[in-house]
């Protein structure tokens, strides 16, 4: 591996395994109060918080570290307005399918329908761009290697970053959404993945009862030792 330049990291401080369970036990306390909900206010959140969110999603691992993510942070009321308007085309489309009838009885208890006033309302949208491939300066491409996964974990890294600032998200993943490689002015390359409206949640918001029930530890976890 003549490219290989080994150095050394910053360390954190080393913890005691009392230490460690303390501190596991109080982050999953905190994400015990994270809710996916669809009613934000208007409060303003600066654009500094969301880059900031953005650049912890951007530590993320990645298939040999090429990071094929990309993300458009939206306050504009014009494109997210045009965004709102292309998602509601596609979901109902998707809601008045015959085909899908499973699928729309287990979203029953989650109360979703086609209107996605969220898209409006949430002061930020961010949308996350799969890149597919690279482009070197000189215009020539190289292959990114796994690209879902990459930009899956990056994905979970600023959803959590976005709870732990005390703000909240709903991730939407219209079918198709090719409509916003072209709101967005992103290259072919870019293939959109998920929607993630951010905001703080309106005074009179309300959540899903059947979306806080949680599978058990023992549904989730086997464990070899």
């Amino acid at each position: 591996m003549p490219n290989y330049e080994p150095i050394s990291f910053p360390t954190m401080p080393i913890k005691s395994e009392e230490e460690i369970t303390k501190i596991t036990k109080s982050l999953y306390q905190i994400f015990t109060l994270r809710r996916t909900i669809r009613h934000f206010s208007r409060k303003h959140i600066s654009k500094e918080t969301i880059h900031n969110c953005i650049k912890i999603a951007s530590t993320a691992p990645s298939g040999a570290n090429h990071q094929p993510w990309h993300f458009v942070a939206i306050s504009n009321k014009t494109i997210k307005k045009k965004i709102r308007e292309a998602a509601e085309i596609e979901e109902k489309k998707f809601y008045s399918s015959l085909n899908k009838d499973e699928w729309l009885k287990a979203l029953e208890p989650i109360g979703t329908g086609p209107n996605k006033e969220h898209l409006e309302k949430a002061p930020w949208l961010i949308i996350i761009f799969a890149e597919r491939y690279g482009v070197k300066i000189d215009g020539s491409k190289y292959k990114n290697y796994y690209v879902t996964e990459s930009v899956g974990i990056a994905s979970g890294f600023l959803i959590s970053a976005i709870h732990q600032a005390g703000l909240y998200c709903l991730v939407h993943t219209p079918n198709p959404m090719s409509f916003l490689t072209k709101i967005c002015k992103r290259p072919t390359s870019n293939r959109p993945l998920m929607i993630l409206a951010i905001g703080h949640p309106a005074k009179k918001a309300k959540v899903p009862y059947a979306a806080t029930i949680k599978k058990p530890i023992e549904q989730v976890l086997t464990t070899l030792s």
